[in-house]
């Protein structure tokens, strides 16, 4: 690989480290990563960022109607280059759509466009893969070179750091909205714990016996037992 292709690719890698991934929406992240890949990755005329889940792939991001085209063939036909990087985490490189023999069903149909090459690199994800990213040109063996796919896999990772923080942020916000309501939860079902005390002269652990008994019987949640008690009082008051 010539000095320029080196330089070329250590500048994208440079300016993937750079993307911010705090406060921001993940789908405005995957699209700035996959721009800077198709900018910047040689050979690159379209890219696009492929995620797998449930087994159900999907283009979460694109740069060139090239290649959410040649993604939504892969889809139709459930098989090709990016389907299989992202669910076996293989390297996959199409050098010439006319001379290649794999996916069939798949080629005869992009053979129709004006793809000629691809390159589909896997996405890591907590020891296996989530999807791939992809990159398609008009030029047959446009990513032969070393530097697209070091280039390639750079973008790959980027995307997984972007995916891993969105997940990892929604985890904690999902944490924080249980916390607040099992306090919750649990400050009304003292309140009615008080009420029933109060109204029939029973010890806390009798009060809290009442609504577990009274949870099961009505097959009601111990919360909304406990809501309805607090309630009736403010309704009598």
């Amino acid at each position: 690989m010539s000095d320029r292709h080196n330089g070329r690719v250590d500048d994208v890698l440079r300016e993937l480290s750079r993307v911010t991934l705090a406060g921001r929406e993940l789908a405005d992240v995957l699209g700035e990563i996959t721009t800077i890949a198709a900018q910047a990755i040689p050979g690159a005329e379209a890219v696009s960022t492929t995620l797998i889940r449930d087994d159900k792939p999907f283009t979460a991001a694109y740069s060139g109607e090239m290649a959410l085209l040649a993604d939504e063939l892969q889809y139709a036909e459930d098989g090709g280059p990016c389907i299989d990087a992202g669910r076996g985490g293989v390297v996959l490189r199409i050098d010439d759509m006319r001379t290649e023999e794999r996916w069939p069903r798949y080629i005869a149909r992009v053979r129709e466009m004006a793809v000629r090459s691809s390159l589909s690199v896997p996405l890591p994800y907590q020891g296996s893969w989530i999807g791939a990213l992809n990159v398609y040109s008009t030029r047959p063996s446009a990513f032969a070179s070393p530097g697209s796919l070091r280039a390639g896999l750079g973008a790959a990772e980027a995307i997984a750091v972007a995916i891993a923080n969105a997940d990892a942020h929604a985890q904690m916000a999902d944490q924080a909205r249980n916390m607040r309501i099992a306090m919750e939860s649990r400050a009304v079902i003292e309140q009615a714990k008080g009420v029933l005390m109060a109204q029939r002269h029973v010890t806390a652990e009798q009060a809290f016996e009442i609504l577990r008994e009274a949870s099961q019987r009505y097959n009601r949640k111990l919360r909304e037992i406990a809501v309805g008690i607090v309630e009736s009082t403010q309704t009598q008051r």
